[in-house]
């Protein structure tokens, strides 16, 4: 660890002890920073997340929020959320205990499509949950993100024109029909979800492959209810989309058009973010998924 992460883990040594008297540290192990955010697991079950907002007051609310968010999701979610273990607001400080279980993207292939549908249909329960909730009761603790299709359309092609020589060439007729294909109409109803419901965010039992939790809800907002059945589209594929809107009270046709709309967008989104960062996990699970969502000819 550098003398940056060095430094940082003496802060967050002191931190857990102020906190969290009674608990012995054994370990601190950073465990990856991004734009937003730089996260240690102590001890391999203690996460704390330090957000890099520079302005003070924007970062305790930040933290605030999201605290608050998670207390509120844990009494909605049918499966299990991480809590807040506590905040420290004025050094933007989350920390929360694991939940678990292994993240879904970490499966290797094969396990992940002979269980894809089962998981499908217990996320389908929390996405249905989620979305039943009042939208006033969130209001306050989430923002609206809903981009017109047009927009989405625009930026997809966009990224596919920047790796399309890393796409394979069977698959590239239908990546280009699809990128001149008209978007489905704006318009629909919005809810509260997850946002970012990827299978890198999904947690299961590697033995039985239940499901045993959803992490990171730093993204949580009033959405299109289609988006996050979207990507279970893209990374579980269309048996399992169709099998989690199975139950869901609204017309699936009208949500599964929208959904498929949204993971052929984002299966480019994370393409690229596979290749800019070298996550080959997120590239891997997007070519594997390019079979369904644009088929070959002998397909």
């Amino acid at each position: 660890m550098g003398s940056q992460g060095r430094d940082r883990a003496g802060d967050v040594c002191g931190v857990v002890a102020t906190h969290l008297p009674a608990y012995r540290i054994d370990s601190v192990v950073l465990l990856g920073e991004g734009e937003d955010n730089t996260a240690y697991e102590v001890n391999g079950e203690l996460i704390l997340r330090f957000t890099k907002e520079p302005d003070a007051q924007v970062r305790a609310a930040k933290v605030n929020d999201e605290a608050r968010l998670l207390a509120a999701v844990a009494g909605i979610s049918p499966l299990p959320v991480p809590e807040s273990a506590f905040t420290v607001a004025e050094q933007g400080c989350l920390a929360y205990f694991k939940l678990p279980g292994l993240p879904l993207i970490d499966l290797p292939l094969p396990q992940r499509s002979a269980h894809g549908t089962s998981i499908a249909a217990v996320l389908g329960e929390v996405l249905t949950a989620l979305h039943g909730v009042p939208l006033a009761q969130m209001a306050e603790l989430v923002d609206t993100d809903d981009q017109p299709m047009e927009l989405w359309l625009r930026e997809a092609a966009e990224t596919y024109a920047a790796l399309a020589p890393r796409v394979p060439k069977a698959h590239r007729p239908a990546v280009e029909a699809f990128l001149d294909t008209p978007p489905p109409a704006d318009g629909h109803t919005l809810v509260f979800s997850h946002n970012d419901l990827g299978i890198e965010h999904v947690l299961i039992d590697p033995v039985t492959c239940a499901v045993t939790g959803v992490i990171d809800w730093s993204d949580a907002a009033i959405v299109d209810p289609a988006y996050d059945f979207g990507l279970l589209y893209r990374d579980l594929g269309p048996d399992a989309a169709r099998l989690a809107l199975h139950n869901y009270p609204a017309d699936p046709h009208e949500i599964g058009a929208r959904a498929a709309f949204y993971a052929r967008c984002s299966v480019l989104e994370d393409m690229a973010y596979g290749i800019e960062t070298g996550h080959h996990k997120y590239l891997d699970k997007s070519l594997a998924a390019l079979k369904w969502l644009f088929p070959t000819q002998s397909e």
